[in-house]
């Protein structure tokens, strides 16, 4: 028999939370994602920048292509394609649109502004870290946890929005209600209209503003 009307809702919350388009690797495109976050704060065209960021995402990304960079590859490929082209209005989809004026400004990037990596400390798993610099100004924009999970926005020292670390608002409650039998009698009962919007391709998530406190 089919699950309850609640429990179906809350399955269907579940995967339109999961089930975020994004474009290529997605721990390499949450990097440009914080990066092009960090750019648009920034309010103009870096002179340097550094990205601190988990062990864990370093071994994964080091080698991997970044999607619409023309074959580059890597952690300065990832930082410099969300800062000199990224949209960060399109969350995992922040490079999805770079065309070729696009990538002549990464290879920009990377030729002109110097990109340190350095491992973060601590022992999250996922921890990413943008910060970039143009004179006197700065910008720094923090995920961790989860690829979309902006837990802090920064211009020059102050912080402009702090979300919790442990925490992404886009997650819906359930997860410690799931169990196989009745994931299994949704999956061969369920409509899945509610999950549409996001299989159409749309936006999965509002990023947090600037001006949030």
């Amino acid at each position: 028999m089919p699950v309850s009307p609640e429990l179906s809702g809350r399955y269907a919350a579940i995967l339109n939370a999961e089930l975020v388009p994004a474009m290529g690797c997605t721990e390499p495109i949450s990097i440009a994602y914080a990066a092009a976050k960090a750019r648009e704060v920034l309010g103009c065209a870096p002179e340097r920048a550094e990205l601190i960021v988990s062990n864990n995402i370093i071994k994964n990304v080091k080698s991997v292509v970044v999607p619409n960079t023309g074959g580059l590859k890597g952690l300065e490929a990832a930082v410099a394609a969300g800062a000199a082209a990224g949209n960060a209005s399109r969350v995992l989809e922040v490079i999805s649109s770079v065309d070729d004026e696009g990538r002549r400004a990464i290879a920009e990037f990377l030729n002109d502004v110097p990109i340190r990596v350095t491992p973060a400390d601590g022992d999250e798993v996922f921890d990413i870290l943008v910060d970039l610099r143009a004179g006197e100004d700065s910008a720094r924009v923090r995920i961790t946890s989860c690829h979309t999970n902006i837990v802090l926005i920064e211009k020059n020292g102050t912080p402009l929005y702090e979300g919790d670390p442990q925490t992404d608002e886009s997650h819906p409650e359930g997860y410690d209600e799931l169990n196989v039998r009745d994931i299994l009698e949704y999956a061969e009962t369920c409509c899945l209209d509610p999950c549409a919007m996001r299989w159409s391709g749309r936006s999965p998530t509002t990023p947090p503003s600037a001006k949030k406190g």
